[in-house]
């Protein structure tokens, strides 16, 4: 979907690795439709100065947790192009309603700030691609 980005492999160097991830959140962020302050909650707060020279494409390297953090979102965007076979459903998603996160958007639960907020939503969506589970 993101046709920019070199497949992510041990082979990268960590810049590359940073920077592809980046490209691949910023992406999946502009089909969320998230606002700067949204974006920066999922990535975990970065100071705006670190944020807006990621969201240029100036990645350096990324610590770990972002890495991770980014990792959860990717899972869950492709989680959900699998649940729903139409792309707008499943870009609109994150900003419905959910009973299972006690009425809030998923997105809201995704921004509350902890990376377990992340991977609650995955969980969530992976339960929901599984029917055995």
């Amino acid at each position: 979907m993101f046709p920019h980005l070199a497949p992510l492999s041990g082979s990268q160097s960590p810049h590359d690795l940073s920077r592809n991830a980046l490209a691949g959140f910023f992406g999946i962020a502009e089909r969320w439709g998230l606002d700067n302050a949204q974006a920066r909650a999922l990535l975990g707060e970065p100071a705006p100065r670190t944020f807006f020279k990621w969201k240029k494409g100036d990645a350096g390297v990324v610590p770990g947790d972002v890495l991770r953090r980014i990792g959860y979102v990717s899972a869950i965007w492709k989680a959900l192009q699998i649940v729903y076979q139409d792309p707008a459903m499943a870009d609109t998603w994150v900003a419905r309603p959910n009973r299972a996160f006690g009425g809030q958007t998923p997105l809201e639960r995704m921004c509350a700030g902890d990376v377990t907020d992340l991977a609650i939503v995955r969980d969530y969506l992976d339960s929901a691609r599984s029917p055995w589970s």
